[in-house]
């Protein structure tokens, strides 16, 4: 079973109606014995990094979802913010995120874009790899996704990258440590590539 974790933010219905269209059936629960029983799970976000970290708090499922990834080593996609709180923390707030890959998010730094370049980043943007991964296998050429964002992770091990992406200077967008995997883009606003993603991430992790 694979489980939207609902925490209050997120484009959740959005998520599932992307994979309901790759053919793969998903749950969106806060339900500490659904996401117990899963076999995969995504968490989402949207907003703003302390937001969204602040709803996860009050969840009452960071327990649960250390126990689900870090013990049973459960595969977890992080999308967009939910990629940010795989992360130690952001610059656009205090709190802490889930700390399950070394690093923090940053701002786009400003003095090291070329001049009129618009943060947020948004839009289609062409992304490449930085390893092989299953969750990429078979996908298509040339592949693009949509973004909307004014932060990106800077991480302690480059070995962590997956997705790099260049807006004015190259930034990581995707991260993949063992079973926990992290896209800043929206695969379920995407399209077809965003579909392979997906069903990438249900068939082969």
């Amino acid at each position: 079973m694979l489980v939207i974790i609902d925490y209050g933010v997120g484009n959740l219905a959005s998520i599932r109606n992307m994979l309901k269209k790759a053919g793969y059936d998903s749950v969106i629960s806060s339900d500490e014995a659904v996401i117990s029983s899963a076999e995969k799970l995504i968490l989402p976000g949207v907003g703003a990094f302390d937001t969204c970290a602040g709803k996860l708090q009050q969840s009452g499922l960071i327990t649960i979802l250390n126990r689900k990834v870090l013990e049973e080593h459960t595969p977890v996609l992080g999308v967009c913010v939910g990629m940010q709180l795989l992360t130690e923390g952001s610059e656009e707030g205090v709190l802490p995120g889930l700390g399950w890959i070394k690093g923090r998010v940053i701002r786009f730094r400003q003095d090291q874009l070329p001049a009129g370049t618009k943060i947020p980043h948004m839009g289609w943007t062409d992304v490449e790899l930085s390893k092989p991964s299953r969750l990429f296998e078979g996908m298509y050429e040339e592949p693009r996704f949509y973004f909307v964002h004014s932060y990106h992770p800077d991480l302690a091990d480059p070995g962590d990258a997956l997705v790099r992406v260049n807006y004015g200077y190259t930034f990581v967008a995707g991260m993949e440590k063992e079973n926990i995997l992290g896209v800043q883009f929206h695969p379920e606003k995407s399209h077809k590539f965003g579909l392979k993603l997906l069903a990438n991430f249900v068939n082969h992790y």
